[in-house]
């Protein structure tokens, strides 16, 4: 089961306040930006997967592969609104070298809570 709507950022608005806020961190996979927020009980998250990554299919499989890991990392997460960016050379990652770039940035980011 993927992650419900409620765990999404969908609006640009809100992809706009998230990228205006300025705590990004970055790996050689990702970038991650984030956005404490007050009244969230949970994080929320945004990917962005350009198309200089491949056709549709591709960029899909990508995304799948994010949301997935993320909701293995849910009871982890800090309440924020998240936003990931793939750069290229994700489109040649196996799940398991994700998993372990996106762990790795997401604690960069201090996104992960430390009993972890």
């Amino acid at each position: 089961m993927g992650l419900k709507k409620s765990f999404r950022v969908k609006k640009k608005q809100d992809f706009n306040a998230i990228f205006h806020a300025k705590h990004s961190m970055a790996n050689r996979a990702f970038i991650v930006y984030q956005l404490p927020h007050e009244d969230l009980t949970h994080f929320r998250l945004g990917l962005s997967v350009s198309k200089k990554l491949g056709h549709a299919h591709t960029r899909v499989l990508i995304k799948r592969r994010l949301r997935e890991i993320m909701r293995q990392l849910a009871p982890e997460l800090l309440p924020r609104d998240i936003v990931i960016i793939a750069r290229p050379g994700v489109e040649n990652m196996t799940f398991a070298e994700l998993q372990k770039n996106l762990q790795h940035i997401l604690k960069k980011s201090q996104l992960l809570e430390k009993n972890t």
